[in-house]
């Protein structure tokens, strides 16, 4: 038996991965983010409003297999299993024992590695830039340059962040940037990113500008700070970050390769200690840095026989509180709370559609809710944001326009009062109102063409040009009671200052079909604001009509 083990290990180590993490993903309810991605994979496009496209290409591939949880996880699964195998090979001197202790002692590798997110096929196409990376500058073929400009345009297509990873590296090497093949290989990279930078430009840069300047933009705290770093240690480990940080850290590098993966290492996380000052920094934001953390902190411990007794004991502890949290995410065992209630998603869905039977849910506020209605439930939904509140692809998917003039039942977890009815779910109460005509116009865009700010003025003024979809537009017309006021609100971070109520109704909008000038007062303290354009219909939240934007009184 030993022997097998001591022959096998690799082909046992690798399978027994996959398995795990194929059993995991058939019995672990889908998390919210995993139904808003799978969603997206019922609008195929080029780009979404919060990521690339390539996280709904790989749930749709699986999907086409199994139709559930599995399918939506099949690929990612497969890939996390691949990625680790990419990792070792980036390894010039292996211990393969080490190799395994160092992945197994990495916990988010092993519980979001089954979980069909953007980071699952971060982490693998990072795995894959940087091999291909170290083709390429060992030999500069045009094969190895083909490779090259493949692997990061798939980089591209998973996540933003797959800009960091080639600007570091290629920081790392500046010499690359004197070879004509480098440039072709950027020239290959345009060319197979251009079907995403045309659908940025149809959709005025939206995702560029939404992650740019409304995402993580709030008055800073130090516990931004302070929750970053202990979020990092925690990310590479949970315990064993205490090791793995120092050991990559120290390591001197012996090539290029490691050389960019050091380089990656520290711009990544001094990237985001810097954005903490801007704002909260999500933990999984520098999830591409797992990868030089597992390959630099390996060979830098190689090598310290005192430091190997340690991590084999912080990594069989991290073990158990792994193999704990995996049966925790299956089995409904544990107390009821908030991190349990993630995982009820099939009987929350249940039991709301018992309520509703074949009417169409739409939920405030919540693209979550929303989609994993969708996707336990087999009823479309639609999720209604509030302009007090971010955007979602729910607010370009034509899930409004669907349900136009039909009958819908409204659905929220807060306010629950102010709804006519409510349910208890084994995720708490839900409040539901029925509306025999749903009539949100969301679909209707306010493009702010400019806006004038004369500094002697007492007023603002800000020219807009109405876009009326026809469906809007037929809906209004056979519709004529339904006379929805467009809105302006301003906004301090995620505060509302300021909301006005311009008198103009939608109805008015749709007859004119042409652009026209508001004017505001300017009775705010100096200082930077939004400004954002809605509309209220009914007694509906008001929806988001118009971009953000930033002005300053």
């Amino acid at each position: 038996m030993h022997l097998f083990f001591q022959k096998h290990h690799r082909l046992l180590f690798y399978s027994s991965w996959l398995l795990l993490a194929l059993a995991q993903a058939a019995s672990t309810e889908l998390i919210a983010d995993e139904a808003y991605y799978w969603v997206y994979s019922r609008f195929p496009a080029w780009g979404y409003f919060d990521h690339p496209p390539m996280i709904a290409f790989i749930i749709k591939g699986g999907y086409a297999i199994f139709n559930n949880e599995l399918g939506v996880r099949l690929v990612c699964a497969l890939l996390s299993t691949f990625m680790i195998l990419i990792t070792e090979s980036l390894i010039e001197r292996k211990n393969p024992f080490l190799f395994y202790t160092i992945v197994l002692s990495i916990g988010v590798l092993q519980i979001t590695g089954f979980l069909a997110v953007p980071d699952t096929p971060l982490l693998f196409f990072t795995a894959l830039f940087f091999y291909t990376y170290r083709s390429f500058t060992k030999n500069t073929s045009w094969k190895n340059t083909l490779l090259l400009a493949v692997a990061i345009s798939l980089l591209f297509y998973t996540k933003y962040h797959g800009l960091l990873i080639v600007m570091f590296t290629f920081l790392s090497n500046i010499k690359l940037f004197t070879r004509w093949r480098t440039w072709l290989a950027g020239f290959f990279v345009l060319l197979f990113y251009t079907p995403h930078l045309v659908w940025q430009w149809e959709h005025d840069w939206i995702s560029f500008r939404y992650h740019l300047f409304e995402s993580n933009v709030n008055a800073y705290r130090f516990s931004y700070t302070t929750d970053y770093l202990l979020g990092q240690i925690l990310l590479a480990g949970p315990l064993a970050g205490l090791i793995l940080l120092p050991a990559a850290f120290i390591y001197k590098v012996k090539n290029q390769t490691e050389k960019a993966l050091k380089f990656t290492l520290i711009g990544i996380y001094l990237v985001f200690l810097v954005s903490s000052f801007r704002g909260k920094v999500e933990v999984n934001w520098t999830m591409p840095a797992i990868i030089p953390l597992i390959v630099l902190s390996h060979q830098f411990i190689i090598d310290k026989v005192s430091w190997v007794k340690p991590l084999k004991i912080i990594s069989f502890v991290s073990l158990l509180l792994i193999i704990a949290t995996r049966i925790y995410l299956v089995v409904d065992i544990g107390p009821d709370n908030s991190t349990k209630g993630r995982f009820r998603n099939k009987a929350w869905a249940k039991t709301i559609a018992e309520k509703t039977g074949e009417t169409p849910v739409v939920f405030y506020n919540s693209y979550q809710r929303a989609s994993l209605f969708w996707f336990y439930s087999g009823k479309q939904s639609h999720s209604h944001n509030s302009y007090s509140d971010r955007e979602s692809n729910y607010n370009f998917w034509p899930t409004e326009s669907n349900l136009l003039g039909k009958k819908v039942f409204i659905a929220d977890i807060y306010g629950i009062s102010s709804f006519s009815d409510s349910v208890k779910t084994k995720k708490g109460w839900v409040g539901i109102s029925f509306d025999s005509m749903y009539a949100a116009l969301g679909g209707i865009r306010m493009k702010i063409e400019q806006i004038s700010m004369e500094i002697d003025s007492a007023y603002v003024t800000i020219k807009i040009i109405p876009q009326v979809p026809g469906e809007y537009q037929n809906f209004l017309r056979s519709h004529h009671d339904i006379n929805g006021m467009l809105f302006i609100g301003i906004f301090k971070g995620k505060e509302i200052i300021k909301e006005f109520n311009l008198e103009i109704t939608a109805q008015e909008i749709v007859k004119q079909q042409s652009p026209f000038s508001i004017s505001i007062a300017r009775r705010l303290p100096h200082g930077n604001y939004d400004i954002r354009l809605g509309i209220k219909a009914k007694n509906y939240l008001i929806t988001h009509n118009s971009e953000t934007l930033h002005v300053n009184f």
